[in-house]
């Protein structure tokens, strides 16, 4: 057994390769930031919801499980709706028509790079782990 059979390598290795694309695809954005008529393009954002239904199959709910009666229950009352709205178009064009905000995809590109050390970290410390729980020293 390898550890590309484990899901949770799997999906850390998936994220660090959607991560890798968004920021080549920004990176072409920067780099075309006088072409005229250029629009910035981005990569589909990942909507976990449909993947974690697709990797359930036909269950559609997910609940959490209690051993005791003490325990919170997941049916409690949602406080606040967090959701985030998405910008969906420039709102500056230049004269030459190019829809390039420098500062906007610098802003990507940053957050594209956090994003993805974060996962590596992730990926490292859960091999680390796994080095351990078989007698092995963590590198």
């Amino acid at each position: 057994m390898t550890i590309d059979n484990i899901g949770l390598f799997q999906g850390l290795s998936a994220k660090m390769r959607y991560l890798n694309q968004r920021q080549t695809v920004i990176s072409q954005n920067i780099a075309n930031a006088d072409t005229p008529n250029y629009k910035p393009q981005d990569l589909k954002p990942i909507d976990f919801g449909a993947v974690l239904e697709s990797a359930q199959g036909k269950t559609k709910s997910v609940r959490l499980g209690g051993t005791d009666s003490q325990h919170f229950s997941a049916r409690g009352k949602v406080l606040d709706d967090f959701s985030a709205k998405k910008q969906s178009h420039a709102y500056e064009v230049s004269p030459s028509g190019n829809a390039v905000i420098l500062e906007e995809q610098m802003m990507k590109a940053a957050q594209t790079t956090m994003d993805y050390t974060m996962t590596s970290n992730l990926y490292m410390k859960n091999m680390n782990m796994l080095r351990t729980a078989i007698g092995q020293s963590a590198r």
